[in-house]
């Protein structure tokens, strides 16, 4: 199922952690051990959850690391969608029935 504007993981982050919490950025970016600027761009929506981030965050908060690639994944999904013009992409067919046995357009 597909979601309306799903959050950015750093959102996420913001609004279930560090504000119902009073936690400073800098305060999880040491329990993460990253830099304060690493995990500023994460909050702030300027740089994704990597597959690194993603385990760190595990640990730090919970949620497994597939869930935060996966949230950062449907949040990337979501902006393309809205963003990028398919027009003239064009289908191709997989069958035997080309001529050379290639795939062709339709």
């Amino acid at each position: 199922m597909t979601m309306h504007n799903p959050p950015h993981p750093g959102e996420f982050i913001r609004e279930v952690y560090l504000e119902p919490y009073a936690l400073s950025a800098r305060q999880l970016a040491d329990k993460l051990d990253v830099s304060p600027s690493t995990l500023g761009r994460v909050l702030l929506g300027r740089s994704g959850v990597s597959p690194e981030m993603a385990l760190r965050l595990s640990k730090t908060l919970g949620r497994s690391p597939e869930s935060w690639l996966a949230m950062q994944d449907q949040h990337d999904l979501w902006c393309a969608r809205k963003n990028v013009k398919l027009g003239k992409v064009q289908k191709m067919r997989f069958d035997d029935q080309s001529d050379q046995g290639q795939p062709t357009a339709q």
